[in-house]
């Protein structure tokens, strides 16, 4: 085998062809990695913009094995290892080309396709320079093709849209030079160890050697070994002084954090966590020689590290103003405020300032995160807020001045007051951040009413409630009718309130509660111990006009609880973050789907109205197009920017696989509502039950309450669907159910050991809307299920039946068909589970 390191241009430059191997699976880099992949091309674009100078950074390895050649024909190369890699760059370059493409620069398209991309000079599959494995290869064709169907649902279709999301997204993305930086980058300074296989080599047995390797030494570990080596003396005290004390502490996992802080707190806040070892060898090689300096520097790790434990677990602080807004921020249950948090706590210790300052300092940082997660500002960029705060920060005044004056700073988005009330009473919050957050922000505005005997929320189950019903009888609806403006539905007007701030409260009583008319609601909460919920229940009934109230009450006391930026108001011409919500909605829509301006309203916290505006003057705005009208057509106000030559959207949908009746209308099954929109952009739009552990028994109560409601509701499908869960039994699944008062089902298949359990299910069943919906949003996460092609198997399987029509774009979200469709063709689907247990019991044999 030789090695050699190399950039990813003279990698792929020549007529060659890199092929991915049977055996190898199929494209898997998720958003996690490919936003780390852009960080650091991000941070390397930067630098070569700014001067300095720009070491290339190491991507990883990419092991190949000699292919066939064909006379006149191109070099074949096995991609024994590092197709992961291989495919997203080539991603990327696509996604650069058709970014080219939209602005203008014919030349930069026919480089980077002929550069990258393709061999010019060969037809059919020698065409393309990277050929994945059969299940990836028509979505990654569709892509350097430049179809129409390209970015479909696969995971290389997610990737190509994220990858065409940050090119258009970037502030400097009309910037001529910074999209040439781009290329430069993604060509030259991205450094792959090129490891090519000897002819005789056995290439199975090196794919398998490199993915049966043992477990590595982190970074911390590798920290530990250096400094002891470089103490020959004194190590071996100093070890059991300093090092295994704090070891012992913080363990393995937070060592490692803290010892990347430790580099992050002293001013490295460029210092990625993949590199500490090398970051802080670099630190501490001038000292090596230096018993005592070496020494001093393990007693002030020591002591930084008894800090951050007083951080992590804010009992161990002493001062009680201090250790109050250290337990929020611990409830709040996130880790980017660590930096500036433990400069505060350094700043406490060395007398440099009080508690009481630092804990002010740090209300400012509670309420900068609580602040933009109700305005649902992006997170992009906010770690490396913290990271450049202890460097940053002013030392001629106060701490709390120093940290508000910095989180003020204009590009750090700080919301003020007054966008914060248009956020409260606007923005769906329920889809704001994780569901701990939404209960703790919700815990606060409670607190806030300083009752003279407050809930033990520590012992309290509580849960967020929506007192407008998610799935409201009729009777909502025709409360919601006499607040309607001019064509607009009272179901429109349910999606814009239904999810807003105004509209939810905590309790323990969801099932009681769920979709009750309002007077039963009342009966209810009068009953509450929280202030909250007795100020909803005095009211005379719930619709717009109560909701929007309550929204505003609730902005007073958030004002309070979080006090805003200094100024606090919005700069003239500073573009509202919606639209950049939007235009992210738009990339992250695979091909074949559409939506409505009402979702895209719902989403963003706006009305259908501004959002035809914005899009009918930006009509550029990739996506534009699947933006539809409630009834699924075209809006009759759409046009392309002048001069385009791009098909009439109707033709662009359609030469997707869009389909529309004769009409105009497009298939309601390919529309994304705002729900489904909201999962593409990673939000937290669900509450899935609890599958934690095996039950004893099912809940005989549940059981009845679920078939009750389908018989009341859907008789003709009652027998049917009864019949596939006693089917599902059979074939060693269990049966759970939801805890609302529509009693969902939800059919359990445990496919792992008594050890380790791995918990699945393929549908969920709502006995009163009548919908089944078909998870594939959590089967990706669950093998063999994390497989697309499985996936899109079921979906095929599924589609067999009539009546079931799933669209293939939802393949990573929850489709639904209706549960009449029992009715006829229970055996149908009996088969179709069937096959599931089947294919993850083949699955659980393969891992044993």
């Amino acid at each position: 085998m030789r090695a050699q390191e190399i950039t990813f241009l003279k990698l792929v430059q020549g007529d060659k062809q890199f092929q991915v191997p049977l055996y190898q699976r199929t494209y898997s880099w998720g958003t996690e990695q490919l936003k780390r992949l852009w960080e650091d091309v991000s941070e390397l674009v930067d630098q070569h913009l700014s001067g300095e100078s720009t070491t290339p950074h190491f991507l990883g390895s990419v092991v190949l094995a000699p292919g066939q050649i064909q006379a006149g024909g191109v070099q074949r190369w096995l991609v024994v290892d590092g197709q992961q890699r291989l495919t997203t760059l080539m991603l990327a370059f696509t996604a650069l080309r058709d970014h080219h493409k939209e602005t203008g620069d014919v030349r930069g398209v026919d480089r980077v396709h002929r550069q990258i991309l393709v061999n010019e000079f060969h037809e059919g599959l020698d065409h393309y320079r990277l050929l994945p494995t059969q299940a990836d290869r028509e979505a990654y064709t569709a892509c350097v093709q430049s179809r129409a169907d390209a970015g479909g649902s696969d995971n290389i279709g997610a990737a190509y849209r994220f990858f065409r999301g940050a090119l258009a997204e970037s502030p400097e993305a009309g910037d001529e030079r910074w999209i040439a930086t781009v290329e430069t980058v993604l060509k030259d300074l991205l450094s792959i160890v090129e490891i090519t296989a000897e002819s005789g080599d056995n290439v199975y047995r090196i794919f398998e050697s490199i993915n049966n390797t043992g477990v590595g030494l982190s970074q911390s570990d590798l920290l530990r070994n250096y400094v002891f080596m470089l103490l020959p003396k004194r190590g071996e005290r100093v070890y059991q002084e300093l090092w295994l004390p704090m070891q012992q502490s913080l363990g393995p996992k937070n060592l490692e954090l803290l010892v990347w802080l430790d580099l992050v707190v002293r001013g490295h806040y460029k210092a990625k966590q993949s590199e500490i070892y090398r970051e802080q060898q670099k630190r501490l090689q001038p000292l090596a020689g230096d018993e005592d300096a070496l020494q001093l520097e393990v007693m002030r790790l020591a002591e930084r590290g008894r800090r951050f434990l007083r951080i992590i677990e804010p009992g161990r602080e002493p001062s009680p103003s201090l250790r109050a807004v250290l337990e929020r921020l611990a409830a709040w249950g996130s880790q980017t405020h660590y930096p500036l948090a433990l400069h505060l706590l350094d700043l406490v210790d060395t007398g440099s300032t009080t508690s009481d300052d630092a804990a002010e300092a740090l209300l400012y940082v509670e309420s900068y995160l609580v602040r933009r997660l109700i305005c649902q500002t992006p997170t992009t960029g906010l770690n490396r807020i913290f990271m450049e705060a202890p460097k940053e920060l002013e030392t001629d005044r106060t701490a709390a001045e120093a940290v508000r004056r910095f989180l003020s700073g204009r590009r750090r988005r700080w919301p003020g007051d007054e966008e914060l009330r248009e956020a409260i009473r606007n923005k769906p919050f329920y889809w704001s951040g994780r569901p701990p957050q939404r209960s703790y922000i919700l815990r606060r505005l409670e607190e806030s009413y300083r009752p003279t005997e407050p809930v033990d929320f520590a012992k309290a189950s509580l849960s967020v409630e929506h007192v407008l019903p998610q799935r409201p009888a009729p009777a909502w609806f025709d409360l919601l009718a006499d607040e309607t403006e001019p064509n607009q539905t009272p179901q429109e007007l349910h999606d814009l309130l239904v999810h807003t701030l105004g509209n939810l409260t905590l309790t323990g009583d969801n099932s009681k509660l769920s979709n009750h008319p309002f007077e039963r609601k009342q009966q209810i909460l009068e009953s509450s111990a929280l202030r909250m919920n007795l100020e909803i229940a005095s009211a005379q009934h719930w619709g717009k006009a109560e909701i929007l109230a309550r929204a505003d009450r609730l902005t007073e006391r958030a004002v309070e609880l979080w006090p805003g930026p200094i100024g606090g108001v919005k700069p003239v011409g500073e573009e509202w973050p919606g639209w950049a919500e939007l235009r992210a909605a738009l990339v992250a829509m695979p091909s074949g789907t559409w939506t409505t301006y009402g979702d895209v309203a719902e989403l963003i916290g706006s009305h259908p109205v501004p959002v035809g505006a914005y899009l009918g003057s930006n009509s550029s705005v990739i996506g534009a197009y699947r933006v539809l009208t409630a009834e699924g057509k075209i809006s009759p106000a759409f046009r392309w920017p002048e001069g385009s030559d791009k098909q009439p959207p109707q033709e662009l949908l359609t030469s997707e696989g869009v389909r529309f009746d004769p009409s105009g209308r497009a298939n309601s099954s390919q529309r994304l509502t705002a729900t489904e929109l909201a999962t593409l952009l990673g939000k937290d739009v669900t509450q899935p039950v609890s599958h934690d552990l095996l039950p004893d028994g099912e809940d005989a109560a549940a059981a009845e309450r679920f078939r009750a409601q389908l018989q009341e509701h859907w008789p003709e499908a009652s027998a049917g669907v009864m019949a596939a869960l006693d089917f599902w039994r059979r074939q060693g699944g269990y049966i759970t159910y939801g805890r609302h008062e529509e009693t969902s089902c939800f059919p359990m298949l445990d496919a792992g050991t008594s050890r380790q359990p791995h918990l699945m299910w393929p549908v969920a069943i709502y006995p009163v809307s009548g919908t089944v919906e078909v998870v594939f949003q959590y089967l990706k996460d669950r093998t063999p299920f994390d497989d697309t092609e499985q996936r899109r198997e079921l979906l095929q399987r599924l589609n067999k039946i009539d009546g079931i029509e799933l669209p293939e774009s939802k393949l990573e979200l929850r489709p639904s068909f209706p549960v009449r469709v029992f009715a006829e063709h229970a055996e149908g689907i009996c088969e179709v589970l069937d096959w599931f247990v089947h294919a993850a019991a083949l699955d659980l044999a393969g891992r044993a």
